[in-house]
């Protein structure tokens, strides 16, 4: 199978040492042909390409939603990609066909996040879910996981295109169940805390701003990836 680009979104005007130590991991565990930054490109960064993007959405999921639409339209962008957020970290390697993850129904979803009172991101899941029961499919899986994606450009323009009135679309979720992906059953990696309890053997992980910048697991995903690789300066470590 060929190489698929990584398309990342990235917000304006942030350092953003979390990018700097997810491309270390791509760069080290996840095969891939070249690196897209969508939105904003942090000085630092080189060798990656970048598609500039107007972040004036009303809420930051317009603005990521943007982002996808500009990577799917861009021409020079691989057909089928991987979709990666700033803060998605590959700790082991990527051998083969890389594999699509689900959160399980989202119906489940929906009501772990019910019990934190979610405002804008559990409004826009049960949008998504409506949406994708109009569509046909009244019982859909989630797939708002924090882990690389493989994203075919067509399927996702018609999930995009669907959702188009939705502010908070949950865009991989929409993706995922309107081409019919199925895939393998994943609990979030998403490492909310600074405490030290997580799962060190998983695959992928992910990160809050303070959990990176002030938790354990900030500290384990530095020490994986001591060095600075082929898509940043040394400067800013």
């Amino acid at each position: 199978m060929p190489e698929l680009d990584i398309v990342v979104p990235v917000r304006e005007g942030a350092a953003n040492r979390e990018l700097r130590y997810a491309l270390r991991s791509w760069s080290a565990h996840l095969p891939h042909r070249q690196v897209w930054l969508v939105g904003y490109r942090p000085p630092w960064a080189t060798g990656v390409q970048h598609i500039p993007t107007r972040q004036t959405g009303s809420t930051k999921y317009r603005n990521t939603t943007a982002a996808v639409r500009s990577a799917i339209n861009h021409p020079d962008v691989s057909f089928t990609f991987i979709l990666c957020n700033d803060d998605f970290f590959t700790m082991a390697p990527v051998v083969g066909e890389l594999p699509v993850y689900h959160r399980g129904p989202v119906r489940d979803v929906e009501a772990y996040y019910a019990t934190r009172g979610n405002g804008s991101y559990l409004r826009g899941l049960r949008e998504t879910r409506d949406l994708l029961a109009e569509l046909g499919h009244p019982d859909p899986l989630s797939y708002e996981l924090h882990v690389p994606l493989p994203v075919v450009k067509e399927g996702m323009r018609e999930a995009l295109d669907a959702g188009r009135r939705l502010d908070v679309l949950h865009k991989r979720t929409a993706y995922g169940v309107l081409a019919g992906l199925g895939g393998t059953y994943m609990a979030d990696v998403k490492v909310l805390t600074r405490a030290p309890g997580f799962d060190k053997t998983l695959p992928f992980l992910s990160t809050m701003p303070d959990s990176f910048a002030n938790g354990a697991i900030g500290q384990h995903i530095r020490r994986a990836f001591p060095e600075p690789c082929q898509y940043e300066t040394g400067r800013g470590r």
